[in-house]
């Protein structure tokens, strides 16, 4: 199958109790574009995909595929294909049997479905795996037996409903680079659900950030990253997160990488404020130092995330001059969150 746009227009999912789990959203991919849906539990990112696939139906709005209208349509007359986060796969049978089970259920022969297998097997270094159980196999092996079965459907468009979640941390980044090179290589539509930011920020051509059952803000990962929409997404995005100063009947934000010793953010372009340092992070590649500053309430906790390069030295109840560049402020409305244009003030 050729890669198609998939668009979300005006979709809502509502649910007993006045519950949108989706509200109103909007979207459009472009084809064989790697789209990840991102936002905390509950934020209604998984409702859109199943949606999307015809597992629910939307109570308003409309889902179209390749430019054609689906609502109503079945899973299987979407031509797309989905993989959950607990890869279902049947226990009782191989690695084969599972891949081939969507095109058994089609009607196909048996040579054609065991050809399929293989070159779908062979494509995800799986092909010595065929015989096996999936008791047998490792979470990445059961991953890529999922994502097996579902390439060898040959869909327009793959929805992939947090796939790595159940790997531990080592294995997910390097499951993470194979799924990015997997999808080039194929070039198929993929909309990607999670609500880890790094396998955001590493996956998606774009990241459409979800809260409350709306999209916040869909754009490039830097743009959404280094210029977000509202407060959810500043403080969503990053690790640690935007730092946000109430001050002046706004709020300024910065990142903590963006939050240096004064001495080393030269010219007078810059906010320089008194930092009281409460507590450092030594995390060898980088510190995390935690404090207040001067003029701002002491509950506001602001963090400085300074390379290992930067060997400042930095004590735990004392005091330092901490600057940020100007060009690295942001500004938001105190009342609504959201950002604003709002001329730079220095602190």
């Amino acid at each position: 199958m050729e890669p198609q746009v998939v668009e979300i227009r005006a979709l809502k999912k509502h649910y007993d109790g006045d519950v949108f789990a989706v509200d109103g959203v909007d979207f459009k991919t472009e084809e064989s574009e790697y789209l990840v849906l991102l936002g905390p539990s509950g934020c209604g990112k998984t409702t859109l995909l199943r949606t999307l696939a015809g597992l629910e139906q939307p109570t308003d709005g409309q889902v179209l595929i390749g430019g054609s209208v689906v609502n109503g349509l079945p899973p299987r007359a979407r031509q797309i294909a989905m993989v959950f986060q607990s890869y279902a796969l049947y226990p009782n049978k191989t690695v084969e049997g599972n891949i081939t089970f969507p095109l058994k259920a089609e009607k196909m022969e048996k040579q054609e479905r065991r050809e399929k297998a293989e070159w779908a097997a062979e494509l995800l270094g799986i092909a010595h795996l065929l015989s096996r159980k999936p008791r047998q196999l490792s979470g990445g092996e059961r991953q890529r037996v999922a994502l097996a079965r579902a390439l060898v459907r040959e869909p327009s468009v793959f929805l992939l409903d947090e796939p790595l979640s159940n790997l531990d941390a080592k294995l997910r980044a390097s499951a993470r680079d194979e799924l990015r090179r997997f999808q080039q290589r194929l070039g198929t539509t993929t909309i990607y659900v999670t609500h880890d930011q790094v396998e955001a920020m590493g996956l998606g051509d774009r990241i459409a950030v979800m809260y409350e059952g709306k999209i916040r803000q869909l754009g490039p990962p830097g743009e959404v990253y280094d210029d977000p929409a509202d407060t959810f997404v500043a403080t969503f995005l990053g690790s640690p997160p935007m730092n946000l100063l109430d001050r002046d009947e706004h709020l300024i934000g910065f990142r903590p990488e963006s939050f240096f010793p004064a001495e080393l953010v030269p010219g007078e372009s810059r906010a320089a404020m008194e930092f009281h340092v409460s507590r450092v992070e030594n995390l060898g590649g980088e510190r995390h130092v935690y404090g207040t500053v001067s003029g701002i309430a002491e509950e506001t906790r602001v963090i400085s995330r300074l390379p290992a390069t930067v060997d400042t030295p930095i004590a735990p109840d004392e005091t330092y001059e901490f600057a940020v560049h100007e060009r690295h402020l942001r500004f938001f409305d105190r009342d609504t969150g959201a950002r604003t244009e709002r001329a730079p003030v220095r602190a």
